[in-house]
């Protein structure tokens, strides 16, 4: 089973909070060139169904970034949740190198 996502890039300047009220959710994207890593967003409802599907450190998980053309293999590194309503509100992912 491939899971598959298409990331987009967050606007300079855009506020977390203002993110997640608009139903996208900010994600990080490490090891992709270096050391640098890259401020992206992901749709909600694309957040839940791959927290269902993917393990933390083991499911790879492709990801796309049509506005910087990069296309790749990683894993979630992490997923940061709310306290007590248990919605998620930040991933980090990790690229694979192939």
């Amino acid at each position: 089973m491939e899971i598959s996502v298409e990331l987009k890039q967050r606007t300079a300047g855009s506020k977390p909070n203002a993110l997640r009220r608009s139903g996208h959710i900010p994600v990080n994207l490490y090891g992709h060139d270096g050391d640098k890593s890259l401020l992206l967003t992901l749709d909600a409802k694309s957040v839940e169904n791959l927290i269902k599907k993917a393990r933390i450190g083991k499911t790879p998980v492709e990801v796309s970034i049509p506005e910087l053309d990069w296309k790749g293999t990683t894993v979630i590194k992490e997923i940061q949740t709310h306290p007590w309503k248990n919605f998620p509100y930040h991933l980090s992912f990790f690229a694979v190198k192939d």
